[in-house]
C-alpha cells in the first residue's frame, strides 16, 4: 500500500486547551530523534509525505529541526498543523528547514481558548510568519475550521488588514497571497467511545492515510487521539505485518463494503463527510 500521507505525531503534548479538541489521557511523550529515525526508515515506501500532527503542538519539541532534519535525510516532505502561538520562537526552525512543505496554522485556537490574547497580535505574527514562509516556497494554510463561530468575524477582520490585498476563491480555499491560503470548515465531532452511533459507513483511513503516535502506535487514521484502534507499534514491527493482520484487513475489508469494523468508527462525526 502507498499513503498520500502519514500522519506522524511527535508529541501529544499540547501549550493550550481547546475547547473544540478531545485532548489526550496518554502518558505525555515526545518521539526522539532515535525513534523518528526509526520511524521514518519503516515508513519509507509508503509515502512522500510526514504530516507532524495528530495529537499535540509540534513547536513544543526541543528538537524539532532534528527532526525536519531526519526527514529531509529521508527524502520526505513535511506538512506541519500548529495553533501557531510560539511562531515568535519557533518560526526560523521552520523557515530554515528544507523539508517543509507546507504549514497548516488553525486559528480558530483563539476562540477555542475563549479569545484570551489579542487577536490583532496573533493574527499578525501568523500572518508575518506566513508571508515570509511563502517567499521560501512554503505553502502555510489559515484554518477556521469551526463553522460561525462569533470569534470568526475578529479573525477576518485582523486577516483583511494582514492581507488587504483583493481575495479571490480557488477550489475550496480563499487566497489571500501567493501561497498563503484561508480555509474554512464546519466544527465536526470527534470519535467518541462513549458517544452515539452515527451514520457514516466509510472512511479513507487505512486507505489515503495512517497515523503513527509518538510511542509508535499505528492507528488507522487522524483522530484516534488515544490509540483506541491500536494495529501494532512500527518501533517494534515492520509495517507490512501491520496492515496486513487481521484487525487492519477487518477494518480496510469493513469499509469496502460501506461497513464499520470498530465501535469508534461507528461513532465519528468527521467520516459522515465521506456518506
Amino acid at each position: 500500500m502507498r499513503f498520500s500521507r502519514v500522519y506522524l505525531e511527535i508529541t501529544n503534548v499540547c501549550n493550550l486547551h481547546c475547547g473544540f479538541c478531545p485532548g489526550t489521557e496518554r502518558q505525555p511523550r515526545f518521539l526522539s530523534p532515535a525513534e523518528a529515525e526509526t520511524l521514518m526508515r519503516k515508513l519509507r515506501g509508503y509515502t512522500a509525505y510526514l504530516y507532524f500532527h495528530l495529537m499535540g503542538e509540534p513547536l513544543l519539541h526541543p528538537a524539532l529541526a532534528a527532526l525536519l532534519s531526519l526527514a529531509e535525510r529521508h527524502g520526505y516532505y513535511v506538512n506541519l498543523t500548529s495553533n501557531g502561538v510560539l511562531l515568535p520562537k519557533a518560526g526560523d526552525v521552520l523557515l530554515n528547514a528544507p523539508s517543509l512543505h507546507r504549514v497548516n496554522l488553525s486559528l480558530q485556537a483563539w476562540e477555542g481558548n475563549g479569545c484570551a490574547w489579542d487577536v490583532n497580535d496573533y493574527v499578525n505574527y501568523c500572518a508575518d510568519f506566513a508571508k515570509r514562509a511563502a517567499a521560501r516556497g512554503i505553502v502555510v494554510t489559515l484554518r477556521l475550521w469551526n463553522g460561525a463561530a462569533a470569534g470568526n468575524d475578529a479573525l477576518l477582520s485582523a486577516l483583511r488588514k494582514a492581507f488587504p490585498a483583493p481575495w479571490r476563491t480557488a477550489q475550496k480555499n480563499v487566497v489571500l497571497a501567493e501561497r498563503v491560503f484561508l480555509e474554512q470548515a464546519d466544527r465536526f465531532d470527534w470519535p467518541d467511545a462513549d458517544g452515539p452511533e452515527r451514520i457514516a459507513r466509510f472512511c479513507r483511513g487505512l486507505r489515503d492515510h495512517i497515523g503513527v503516535l509518538c510511542d509508535g502506535t499505528v492507528v488507522p487514521c487522524c483522530l484516534d487521539s488515544e490509540g483506541t484502534i491500536a494495529l501494532g507499534n512500527l518501533l517494534e514491527a515492520e509495517l507490512e505485518e501491520i496492515l496486513s493482520a487481521p484487525r487492519a484487513r477487518a477494518i480496510y475489508d469493513g469499509f469496502s463494503r460501506r461497513e464499520c469494523a470498530e465501535a469508534l468508527c461507528r461513532r465519528c462525526g468527521y467520516a459522515e463527510r465521506f456518506g
